[in-house]
């Protein structure tokens, strides 16, 4: 029976950029386990698991945006120097925790200048495609939606 949206899913996988870069796998760790229609993992993800049988396998490349989204130019900031602890050591690729209007956000220091620290509150993988490998290792119970 293929998987459905309701269905506890557990699959394996292997995600990697279009430069073949692996950047995620369940390899040598337990399967994800998600609900099918929870909105659990990306949509990109869950379309490509729907309708799968146990033991099949998928390769899929999933656009941007049914993954992480576009790159989006004003979640990258340029905040004063002087608005952090004068001894908090600033380094390249250190994240920061972010208070902003619609709650906290992590944010990426891409570039340290003279007056200023520019950050990036993008998530990592946003605006790639990203391809996955994706066995059905089992399908659960069924849970009712509403």
């Amino acid at each position: 029976m293929p998987a459905v949206t309701g269905d506890l899913v557990r699959v394996h996988y292997k995600g990697t950029l279009t430069d073949g870069t692996v950047f995620d796998s369940s390899e040598g760790r337990e399967p994800l386990e998600f609900t099918l229609g929870q909105g659990m993992v990306i949509p990109g993800f869950e379309n490509a698991v729907k309708g799968l049988e146990v033991g099949a396998n998928v390769v899929r490349t999933i656009p941007a945006d049914e993954a992480y989204g576009p790159m989006r130019e004003e979640m990258v900031i340029s905040i004063p120097k002087d608005q952090f602890p004068e001894d908090m050591p600033l380094e390249l690729g250190q994240e920061l925790q972010l208070e902003g209007p619609g709650g906290a956000l992590v944010a990426q220091i891409v570039s340290i200048e003279e007056d200023g620290v520019m950050l990036d509150a993008n998530h990592p993988l946003a605006g790639e495609d990203l391809t996955f490998s994706i066995t059905l290792e089992s399908i659960g119970s069924k849970l009712i939606l509403p």
